[in-house]
């Protein structure tokens, strides 16, 4: 898995449209009190659920890649 040069900034981007994706369809609402990690982990299983995303080889699962996965996604929005 190659780093992307802006990843960190992709993966708080990630995590703001997920929310917002999340809670505009009306499956989660998110607290204040979630962690970073949960947050990641919820919007990848949910981009993945409704085919947004490619998943991930069960045996490849973890927050690293589930964070590069989901920096990759909020890269290609506009």
């Amino acid at each position: 898995m190659k780093k992307m040069k802006n990843e960190k900034e992709m993966v708080k981007k990630a995590i703001l449209e997920g929310m917002k994706y999340g809670e505009e369809r009306g499956v989660v609402e998110f607290e204040p009190t979630d962690s970073a990690a949960d947050k990641i982990e919820y919007i990848y299983r949910l981009l993945v659920h409704d085919k947004i995303i490619q998943p991930l080889p069960q045996d490849q699962i973890s927050q690293l890649s589930m964070k590069h996965r989901i920096a990759i996604w909020a890269s290609k929005l506009k």
